[in-house]
């Protein structure tokens, strides 16, 4: 199976500590506060084919987010490569692309054109976006007033409608009832279905078996094991119990 999205030895480090300034003197004389290097990828290469879903799993900072980040192109990283074949429509961030003060039907259109969708295709769609959603009474509402899971759920909706060849997903499924996951997973099919590569990053490991073939289990920064997706996740449980 051809390779959409092509991940070769990435890096990224921040650099976090208490404050960038020890004190008002440090600000002024250009900082002298100590400040702590983290590794948050550290050589990571992978690759997913067309129709096919590859699942990040690991623990809180493991490089998971900072990973999709990257290829996203939201944060660029030290060293390495990202390849994509085609268009790409990520769900990183809760509400990232949206504007609080527009309604939910305004940002459909911002966002979707942003992913690179015509007026008149956003048009043409606007109801099956809401429905999926489950916002069909709320889409003339600033989002402002939305809650996370609104926020979650809309963004899904756009970026899914978005007809992507690679889609990265971070814990969508961990938001909205169970109807709405049924939606997701039979749009995740869907577009696997019809070829579409995804990177889908989540804590939910029995949504990562549902979804995922294969799966790459990170530990701070790197890939500690990558294979089939029930092996993987079989690893990471003794990991994480201490069985």
């Amino acid at each position: 199976m051809p390779a959409l999205l092509r991940i070769r030895d990435l890096a990224k480090t921040y650099r976090r500590g208490v404050a960038a300034y020890g004190t008002l003197r440090d600000l002024i004389a250009g900082g002298t506060g100590e400040r702590r290097a983290v590794r948050a990828l550290d050589g990571v290469s992978l690759s997913v084919g067309s129709g096919e879903t590859l699942a990040v799993i690991g623990e809180n900072g493991a490089g998971k987010t900072t990973l999709l980040k990257v290829v996203a192109r939201i944060t660029p990283p030290d060293r390495g490569r990202v390849e994509v074949g085609g268009r790409l429509s990520a769900l990183i961030e809760v509400g990232a692309g949206f504007h609080p003060e527009l309604t939910g039907r305004e940002n459909v259109m911002l966002h979707g054109s942003i992913l690179g969708l015509s007026r008149r295709a956003l048009r043409a769609a606007m109801d099956e976006i809401a429905a999926f959603a489950g916002l069909t009474d709320a889409m003339d509402t600033p989002v402002k007033r939305f809650s996370t899971g609104m926020y979650a759920r809309l963004g899904f909706a756009v970026a899914v409608h978005a007809d992507p060849r690679v889609l990265l997903v971070d814990e969508v499924l961990s938001v909205g009832d169970e109807a709405f996951r049924v939606r997701c997973y039979e749009r995740i099919d869907a577009l696997m279905g019809g070829g579409t590569a995804i990177l889908f990053v989540s804590h939910d490991l029995a949504a990562v078996e549902r979804v995922a073939a294969r799966a790459v289990w990170l530990h701070e920064g790197g890939v500690r094991r990558e294979g089939k997706a029930g092996e993987v996740v079989a690893a990471y449980r003794t990991f994480a119990t201490g069985a």
